[in-house]
């Protein structure tokens, strides 16, 4: 961005979108945004509160316990798919499947199989983050060179250390990439779930809030959400450009 010559940085485009936001909040155009200022003021009241604390333990256990069994999973699927043609054949069409679904018209069904409960909700966030890392996880294998995978079985490398030695460091830039992106649609996973299946964590203040039109409280909790997302996404890109090395070695 740049103002009468001068390159200013990224972050000053928000910046002018909080003060028309707070302009916007002041002159009570509507209901649905109130000013920014009252929203902050409201963000340092809930977070020290017990209900705030006790949101957060129930919604992180569901969002960490999803997301580690989407990685244990979606890791090893995406390497058997890229180094095994019937494994990609016969998995690849449900795993583009349920890239493209719209996942919350299952959870549904999930109550039904898993009752109204943290698995279902655990299971929801596993299937809004797996496939994503399964698609880069399969991505980062079929680019390994073949001379590699050559010279592993020339050293009489089994599957275990295959997978550990070679298949795991060569794509891990890809696998990183699809952590990334399944741990941030793990973030909206585990909130449809909380608020779909059973009211709690998060989304039981969610659904407090916006039923008593505490918006103030509302845009809070989401800026919370927005804020731990985008933490997130740039703590996994780092690690992506530590990691670049591998990537590089392949080439």
């Amino acid at each position: 961005m740049q103002l009468a010559g001068f390159r200013l940085p990224a972050s000053s485009s928000l910046l002018v979108w909080l003060v028309l936001w707070e302009l916007v909040g002041r002159a009570e155009v509507t209901i649905l945004l109130p000013p920014i200022t009252a929203i902050a003021a409201r963000l340092v009241e809930i977070v020290p509160t017990p209900s705030f604390a006790e949101a957060l333990a129930i919604t992180g256990q569901a969002f960490l316990l999803g997301n580690a069994i989407a990685i244990l999973v979606g890791v090893p699927v995406g390497v058997l798919m890229g180094r095994s043609r019937i494994a990609d054949e016969l998995l690849l069409p449900w795993v583009n499947l349920f890239v493209s679904a719209p996942l919350s018209a299952l959870v549904p069904v999930l109550m039904l199989l898993f009752g109204i409960g943290q698995t279902t909700i655990v299971t929801t966030v596993f299937l809004f983050a797996v496939w994503i890392i399964v698609l880069d996880a399969r991505a980062g294998v079929r680019g390994i060179p073949p001379s590699l995978l050559e010279m592993a079985r020339c050293y009489g490398a089994g599957p275990l250390q295959s997978f550990f030695k070679v298949y795991l460091p060569a794509a891990l830039p890809e696998i990183l990439t699809g952590i990334r992106m399944g741990v941030i649609r793990g973030v909206k996973g585990v909130v449809i779930g909380q608020l779909l299946v059973s009211v709690v964590g998060f989304g039981q203040l969610f659904e407090i809030y916006s039923s008593n039109f505490l918006m103030e409280h509302f845009w809070a909790l989401l800026f919370v959400l927005f804020a731990f997302a985008v933490l997130v996404a740039e703590g996994l890109a780092w690690l992506e450009r530590r990691v670049d090395y591998f990537a590089a070695a392949r080439h």
